[in-house]
């Protein structure tokens, strides 16, 4: 199998990472995002454990949106300092 950009593979000993999706490919290793929301980079001596995949199978994890956390109680005030008269 060749492995270029935008290849879309499986992993066959880690199928639980879902279905991944190349994003860069040098002469050493391939950097694919997998569906379940991680990069990994995969040496060029393990490309034979990866197989070709359905390109309509990859999902890619959507951006996460920044929620404004809420404090449960708010942060104590510090105390002014007073001068001295």
């Amino acid at each position: 199998m060749t492995i270029k950009r935008g290849t879309v593979v499986n992993h066959t000993g880690a199928y639980e990472w879902g279905v991944g999706k190349v994003m860069e490919v040098t002469a050493c290793k391939a950097t694919i995002q997998f569906s379940d929301g991680i990069i990994r980079k995969i040496a060029s001596s393990h490309y034979a454990i990866l197989e070709p995949a359905d390109p309509a199978s990859f999902v890619p994890i959507p951006e996460s949106v920044l929620v404004e956390k809420v404090r449960a109680t708010p942060k104590p005030r510090k105390n002014a300092k007073r001068s001295a008269d």
